[in-house]
C-alpha cells in the first residue's frame, strides 16, 4: 500500500475516532462523578434547552447507548472522510447542528440526548450520495452503507416512546439534504468528451480527405429531362 494511501486512511479514521472518545470520555466523567448531563439535552421549544442543539449529542443515557453510537460513528464517519473528504467537515457540522435545530423546533417536549441524529445523518448522506453522483465506487459505498444500516430506517417511526424518532427523523433528512446540496462538489463520475480542438478530419483516412482542387460529386439518381440535357 502507498504511502500517500495509507495517510489517507488514517486520517480518515482519526476524526471520527477523536470524537467517539471525546463521547467516552465525557460519559466516564459524568459516571465516575455522578453527575446528571440529561438537562444538557435539547428541549424543544425552550430557551434553556437551546443549548442542548451543541450538547446532546455528547451525553448518551448508559453504556449500551454510548455503544450503540460509537460503531456506526466510526464506520459512516470513516466512510465520509474518506470517500468525501472535501466536504467531510462541512457534511458532519451542518448535519450536527440542524439536525439538533430542527429537532428543537419540532419534537415532543422531553429532553432529546444522543448522536443518534448525527449517525442518521450520515447514513442519509452516504447513502443517497452515490446514486446522485451515479459514481460506481461510490454507488458501491451506498449499497454497503444500506447493507450494513438499512434497518436504521425502522428508528424514524414512532413505535418506541424512549426513543427519540425526531432526532433520527431530521438526521436522515439532513443528510439527504446534504447529499443533493454538495452533489457537486467531492468526487464525480468521470466524462469522457472529445477534444473540440481536434481537427475533425483526422478520424478520417488520408484518401477520403478532401484536397484543395479536388472535384466533389454528389451520388444522385438525375430526373429523366435532365439526363437528356446533359452534354
Amino acid at each position: 500500500m502507498e504511502k500517500a494511501e495509507k495517510k489517507k486512511l488514517f486520517y480518515s479514521f482519526l476524526f471520527p475516532a477523536l470524537f467517539v472518545g471525546l463521547l467516552w470520555i465525557i460519559h466516564g466523567l459524568a459516571y465516575y462523578a455522578e453527575l446528571e448531563l440529561t438537562p444538557f439535552g435539547i428541549l424543544p421549544r425552550s430557551v434553556a434547552g437551546l443549548k442542548g442543539i451543541l450538547l446532546s449529542p455528547l451525553i448518551h443515557g448508559d453504556l449500551n447507548h454510548l455503544f450503540n453510537n460509537s460503531v456506526p460513528l466510526i464506520l459512516l464517519g470513516w466512510a465520509l472522510f474518506y470517500f468525501y473528504r472535501q466536504v467531510a467537515f462541512k457534511v458532519a457540522l451542518w448535519s450536527y447542528l440542524l439536525a439538533g435545530l430542527y429537532t428543537w423546533i419540532s419534537a415532543r417536549t422531553s429532553y432529546h440526548i444522543g448522536a443518534s441524529g448525527l449517525v442518521y445523518a450520515l447514513f442519509g448522506f452516504l447513502f443517497i450520495s452515490g446514486f446522485i453522483r451515479r459514481y460506481i465506487p461510490l454507488i458501491a459505498v451506498s449499497f454497503l452503507v444500506a447493507f450494513l444500516y438499512g434497518s436504521l430506517i425502522w428508528g424514524i417511526l414512532p413505535w418506541d416512546k424512549g426513543v427519540s424518532w425526531e432526532g433520527h427523523f431530521w438526521g436522515l433528512f439532513v443528510g439527504l439534504i446534504m447529499a443533493f446540496f454538495y452533489r457537486k462538489q467531492g468526487p464525480q463520475r468521470k466524462e469522457f468528451k472529445w477534444d473540440e480542438d481536434e481537427d475533425e478530419l483526422e478520424a478520417f483516412p488520408d484518401e477520403l480527405k478532401q484536397t484543395e482542387g479536388t472535384e466533389v460529386v454528389y451520388h444522385f439518381v438525375p430526373k429523366k429531362e435532365d439526363a437528356e440535357n446533359t452534354p
